[in-house]
């Protein structure tokens, strides 16, 4: 196939992927001017909104006929995470396209491939169906999810321009699955970032000094890691209330990533610190579990820094008293496509749009396909790619055009 044979939908993904919207400095400026481009090319209103300065939100709207229902929301992440090139076996910016049609390209799975599936999706239903939809459906394109959405999602929910949309339901990114169906995020683990320091005497390593430093912390480090051996066995052997055995996101992981301590062997520090990572599976009381922390550390008299902390853990339910859900399976069983529902292992932005009681799903339709978000030669093959573009082709109008009275979460 030629690149003009090449089908619009697959040359506009390549297109996004050559953006380098790479962190730390991601070309936002590049990217709002492509997502204009491409709004006036679908004759879609555009509207740009800046929580922090150069740190875009971009909004491209499809007004509906009826204003007065809540709107839809389908939104992406603009930025990917940083690559290691020399471990690529092409430019992870070129969006080179192989022979079998894999294209390999930082953000072709996280998450750029969406964001496109979704426009041209639109395409289809305005160009060529020529389709009304009912609610007013607004694809957002936010930036800096990859580290936290702090100058991003988290502020956008906040502000006049986001309540305006009116937003009732949304989606956003998924994962890839190696099996033959599409993995639908409902929830997903709080992030938790502590860092615990414990104080004691210094002096020379030849004596028993008292209260060590070191001791005081490996002590509140044994019960994280007792905590985290227990909570690994309940992930071998549980199981779901309907007998499903337990996936990573149904269990709180915690993991020491940072250790801080001494100065040469001789000596002994007075002070000694650990960075811990704690994703905080949903069924699990907040409030507890940060009493129970603070009891492990305040036994050794070692304090605690909370760097980063989410307070929800608030779920979109996948059962059919939920009408979103009913539409979601309606259309995949339509398209003979089974749904697998569980809970975001990680963090995306959905987080902050449940937080603030709007229901959301997460859903990347690539089946079939290795999980490679942030792996090297991340790729995605134009003919997954293409099929998830059907998908929302047939799902978007289910949604835009439902008129029903929606309150579940």
């Amino acid at each position: 196939m030629t690149a003009k044979d090449e089908h619009i939908a697959v040359t506009r993904f390549r297109e996004f992927l050559r953006v380098k919207t790479v962190q730390p400095k991601p070309d936002y400026v590049g990217c709002e001017a492509f997502l204009k481009k491409y709004a006036e090319e679908l004759g879609l209103a555009y509207t740009g909104v800046e929580c922090v300065k150069g740190k875009p939100i971009c909004i491209l709207t499809w007004a509906g006929t009826d204003a007065s229902l809540p709107s839809i929301m389908l939104n992406c992440h603009s930025d990917v995470v940083p690559v290691s090139a020399d471990k690529w076996t092409h430019d992870p910016f070129a969006a080179d396209k192989l022979e079998n049609g894999d294209i390999i390209a930082r953000g072709a799975q996280d998450m750029k491939c969406v964001g496109i599936q979704y426009l041209e999706a639109i395409r289809i239903l305005k160009q060529q169906q020529k389709v009304q939809l009912k609610r007013t459906l607004h694809v957002t394109f936010v930036p800096d999810e990859e580290i936290g959405g702090q100058d991003g999602m988290k502020l956008f929910v906040k502000t006049d321009d986001y309540k305006k949309l009116n937003i009732g339901f949304a989606l956003d990114e998924g994962l890839a699955n190696p099996g033959d169906a599409y993995k639908v995020f409902y929830g997903e683990r709080a992030p938790w970032w502590l860092t615990i320091t414990a104080k004691g005497k210094a002096g020379h390593g030849s004596q028993f000094l008292e209260p060590s430093a070191t001791v005081r912390l490996l002590k509140v480090l044994n019960r994280f890691l007792a905590f985290r051996d227990s909570e690994s066995n309940r992930l071998k052997h549980g199981r779901t209330a309907k007998s499903v055995p337990f996936q990573l996101g149904d269990v709180t992981t915690t993991n020491i990533t940072i250790l801080k301590a001494g100065v040469q062997h001789n000596v002994v520090p007075e002070t000694a610190s650990a960075g811990i990572d704690i994703r905080v599976a949903p069924t699990v009381d907040l409030n507890a579990f940060k009493e129970m922390i603070e009891g492990w550390c305040a036994e050794q008299d070692v304090g605690i820094e909370y760097v980063n902390t989410f307070w929800s853990n608030a779920t979109t339910a996948p059962e059919d008293h939920n009408p979103w859900w009913r539409l979601l399976k309606g259309v995949a069983e339509k398209r003979k496509v089974d749904l697998e529902p569980e809970i975001f292992p990680a963090a995306t932005d959905s987080r902050y749009i449940r937080e603030i009681g709007i229901p959301a799903f997460g859903i990347s339709p690539m089946r079939n396909t290795p999980v490679l978000l942030h792996d090297h030669d991340e790729y995605l093959n134009e003919r997954v790619f293409l099929d998830g573009v059907d998908f929302y082709t047939d799902l978007v109008p289910a949604l835009a055009n439902n008129t029903e009275e929606l309150v579940e979460r």
